[in-house]
Formats: structure tokens, C-alpha cells, sequence
């Protein structure tokens, strides 16, 4: 299954090392688990979105694990892909760009056609095959048309999704340069939410979170003395106060680093998918690595 990673320190930029797929200093044996692709995103001090990825597993590019070590930024988006839909390339390689927005998704959504239809001239912004960059086109569009309001365009993008496409999940992150977005629809894939004061529960420790076998680990020593909100696809420490995001509920944190959240899809898949739906390649997409 893919992993979702994402981080807020706003309004404070911090320093974070990111190993991808193995821990704590090669990429070998675990990244062969999800290997088909790794990225991070995140923002210069100009607030210009920057994003290196991998279309292949990382154990095979050393010069990403140089790029993933000391980088800053107020926002931070990671991701590592098992391919669902599309090939093995950049193009397919999470997370995606558009209007300084960076994006990426954990899941599945069928009949692209019809999403395809849906965004019209919008399909413009596509440059890959997966349903995630589709998905993110269309909240890009919707956003664009609520004037900006980020919240009610992801509202208005996947409502309709959710009422017009078969749907298996639909979690994702998406950051700008200070604000940090997060939707978990429906409850098939967890996603979990830290808020982790300064220093953790004991008050005096950097961060460290380290994912299922090593698959990511990050470090931040500037968060021993800063705030910040995490989001995962799993909980990534022992910290007590991780918390299960509720199926619909839309978890935003603010450019003053405050998380709020809101029920943002209210109804269920008009369209539900199971497993058995899905083509061999997405479940195994869906399922594998744990």
C-alpha cells in the first residue's frame, strides 16, 4: 500500500532529514516492497514548491537520498508509491504540482473516462495516467472556481467523486508553502493525525517518526523547541497522542500552525468498490507491504 507522510511547522520553517524506504542511512532490501516510486515535496524560502522524486525505488537513486537529508521548509509532503494505475515514470511519480499546490494520494478511483469528460479543458493539467493526478486536477479546477478557497474546492471535488465515480479510497495530503491539507474518505485506509507540541510528550526531544519496517523515517531536530502537526498513513512513534481521522472529516492546518477539522464528505461512495472489484495490479496496490 502506499504511504502518505505530511508535516507542519508553520508559521516556523524547520530543517528535516527524510530516509525513504529504509532506515536509517541506506535504501536497500525494504524499499523493494513498494518499489515503484518515492517523492517529496516541499517549499523554498521564496514559497516556490520544489519536488524530487524517483519514478523507480529509491535503493536504486543515492543522489534522492543526498536531496531527501537536510531540507527546509514549513511544509513538507512525502510519499512512497505501489503503482495502482499508470506506468513507472516521473510523470506517475507522486506528489504532483499544479497552481504552486503540491498533492498526493493513497487509494483508488475507476471510470476515468468520466472524470476525464468532467474536466474538459481542465485535463490540461494532467501530465501522467493515475487516477490521482486526475483527482487533483479536478480540485485544482474547483478551487480555482470557489476564488481560492482551498477547503471549499476539495469540498466541491470530492462530493462529486464521491457521488459520481466507483470510489475504493480517496485519502490524500496537499500543502502550499504554509498551509497543510489532509482528507481521509472513505474508511478504507487509515490516516492518522499529531498534533506533537514542542518537544514531544517529554518536552525536550527532536522529531523522529519511522514508519513500518523503516519504509520512512524522519528527523527534525528544530521540532525540540517548535510545534508541529503530523499526518500518516500510519501512527510513526509511540507518542500517545496519535489520532484515527474519522471517514469524510477534511483536517487543515493553518499558517499559524493551528489544526482544525471538518466533515467535508458527509455521504458514503455512491459507487463502493471492494476489493474484488479492483484489477489484480490495484489490489495488490491496495494490500501489499501492510
Amino acid at each position: 500500500m502506499c504511504r502518505l507522510f505530511g508535516l507542519s511547522s508553520a508559521p516556523r520553517r524547520s530543517r528535516a532529514t527524510f530516509w525513504l524506504l529504509d532506515a536509517p542511512d541506506s535504501l536497500s532490501a525494504q524499499s523493494h516492497r513498494d518499489p515503484d516510486g518515492t517523492g517529496l515535496g516541499y517549499f523554498d524560502a521564496d514559497g516556490a514548491p520544489q519536488v524530487r522524486k524517483a519514478p523507480d525505488a529509491a535503493y536504486a537513486d543515492r543522489d534522492f537520498a543526498r536531496q531527501a537529508r537536510r531540507i527546509s521548509s514549513a511544509t513538507f509532503l512525502a510519499h512512497i508509491r505501489l503503482a495502482s494505475t499508470g506506468g513507472l515514470n516521473a510523470a506517475n511519480t507522486h506528489p504532483f504540482q499544479q497552481d504552486g499546490r503540491l498533492f498526493a494520494h493513497n487509494g483508488v478511483i475507476e471510470d476515468l473516462p468520466a472524470l476525464e469528460a468532467h474536466l474538459g479543458e481542465d485535463m490540461g493539467l494532467v501530465r501522467g495516467d493515475t487516477d490521482s493526478e486526475r483527482v487533483f486536477a479536478l480540485i485544482t479546477r474547483e478551487v480555482r472556481d470557489a476564488g481560492g478557497d482551498i477547503g471549499r474546492g476539495i469540498e466541491r471535488a470530492t462530493r462529486w467523486i464521491a457521488a459520481q465515480l466507483p470510489v475504493y479510497a480517496l485519502n490524500f495530503v496537499l500543502i502550499t508553502a504554509d498551509e497543510l491539507w489532509a482528507l481521509r474518505y472513505p474508511a478504507t485506509h487509515e490516516l492518522y493525525v499529531l498534533e506533537r507540541e514542542a518537544g514531544g510528550p517529554h518536552g525536550a526531544r527532536h522529531l523522529d517518526h519511522s514508519g513500518t519496517a523503516g519504509r520512512m523515517r524522519v528527523h527534525s531536530g528544530d521540532l525540540a523547541d517548535a510545534p508541529a502537526c503530523v499526518v500518516a498513513s500510519e501512527p510513526m512513534d509511540d507518542h500517545p497522542d496519535w489520532r484515527l481521522m474519522e471517514p469524510g472529516m477534511l483536517l487543515r492546518v493553518t499558517p499559524d500552525g493551528r489544526a482544525e477539522q471538518r466533515l467535508a464528505v458527509p455521504d458514503p461512495p455512491a459507487r463502493p468498490l471492494d476489493l474484488n472489484d479492483l484489477s489484480d495490479r490495484a489490489a495488490h496496490s491496495q494490500t501489499a507491504g501492510g
